[in-house]
């Protein structure tokens, strides 16, 4: 059996990226993935996505975003920008290879997927936090009779135009898609069970991740200063909102909690506007309504569940415990002491600076390290 010198799993941005990289360097690889196509997650998103950080911080290794795109890049376009990208490249993943076991068998990487078994020396994870999703159970939740779904299976508004939505979670995802039920005609409600920290998209005309890559330049004391002063700024009052803040700077919440603060894009206002209703954290349901912790009972015919998602690598990566932290993500792209010399991850830092500008620059880390391996 042909052994690999190089296997990327994962045909993402993460995936993707070390891709470029080593097509650049003419290092050998197989990228697995699988869906059929590249992308697959930003295709699944509802329709109204665009990317939260600047095109200029946002594009893979070796190949800017068109100038005619817009600074904050939509869903269909960015999947246009990955298929350009692997056409550029040449890069030919095989698809529909789903990896189901991962384990190292004197000194070689094997991975199995539902179809077939491949060899390498070396093995780049790319399959991204957000792999499956996160469904939390309620008291009661079994006796509700409305319909209960995550975001993951959400693509926009206008079929609950007129009905009465509880988003459940105030990330990135469960606000914006509280304002496009909203701006759908749906009567939103909102529950936030943990203190969130909101940063506005743009400031003064610029996107406030410049301003964040730019403070990641001095100490975390300096960062978090800056950074909570940024906060009230950009925010302004949250009284009355029911919001409940975190007391953490963004960047402080990040470090210590891995909570990224919401970039909001609209949804603010209309909560302060009193168009979209913050509740607390749900106490139980009945079959048609929910209880909140507060003792409001509303009745709901939808919940949208925001809630989230696991990597869930130790499900096919053989004793991947120990390198994992209590938030089961990898702590580090690599480990050199056996049995995981060989073994990387790319795509699960959440950097204040922007995600895909990490992955940009953790892929040219790695590429650099095969390089020479």
């Amino acid at each position: 059996m042909t052994i690999h010198k190089n296997i990327i799993i994962g045909a993402g941005p993460s995936g993707l990226s070390i891709a470029g990289r080593l097509s650049q360097l003419k290092i050998p690889f197989i990228l697995l993935e699988k869906s059929e196509n590249v992308g697959n997650e930003w295709r699944n998103h509802y329709d109204r996505l665009r990317l939260h950080t600047d095109k200029a911080h946002s594009a893979l290794p070796h190949w800017p975003f068109p100038a005619d795109y817009p600074t904050f890049v939509p869903k269909e376009q960015y999947i246009q920008y990955l298929e350009n990208y692997i056409e550029h490249f040449k890069i030919q993943p095989i698809y529909k290879q789903e990896v189901i076991d991962i384990q190292k068998k004197e000194k070689i990487w094997h991975v199995q997927t539902q179809t077939n078994e491949f060899l390498a020396e070396n093995v780049i994870v790319s399959t991204g936090y957000n792999r499956v999703p996160k469904i939390p159970h309620f008291i009661n939740d079994a006796l509700f009779t409305g319909e209960i779904i995550h975001s993951n299976q959400y693509k926009n508004g206008k079929c609950y135009a007129g009905k009465n939505v509880l988003v459940v979670g105030y990330g990135n995802s469960g606000a914006e898609i509280a304002l496009d039920l909203y701006e759908s005609g749906a009567n939103t409600f909102v529950s936030i069970r943990n203190p969130v920290n909101i940063v506005n998209r743009e400031f003064l005309g610029r996107s406030t991740q410049g301003m964040a890559i730019f403070l990641s330049k001095f100490g975390n004391s300096f960062y978090d200063f800056i950074s909570k002063i940024f906060k009230r700024i950009s925010t302004g009052s949250l009284k009355d909102t029911g919001i409940p803040i975190s007391p953490l700077a963004p960047s402080e919440q990040l470090r210590k909690q891995g909570k990224v603060p919401v970039i909001d894009v609209g949804t603010l206002q209309q909560i302060k506007d009193k168009n979209i209703l913050v509740l607390p954290d749900i106490q139980e349901f009945t079959s048609d309504s929910v209880i909140f912790r507060d003792g409001q009972s509303i009745q709901i015919d939808v919940v949208l569940l925001a809630t989230g998602y696991h990597a869930h690598l130790e499900t096919f990566i053989k004793n991947v415990g120990p390198l994992l932290n209590e938030r089961a993500y990898p702590k580090d792209m690599w480990n050199d002491s056996e049995p995981y010399r060989g073994l990387y991850f790319l795509g699960f830092n959440l950097p204040l600076t922007g995600i895909l500008r990490d992955i940009n620059l953790s892929s040219a880390k790695i590429a650099e390290k095969l390089a020479i391996s």
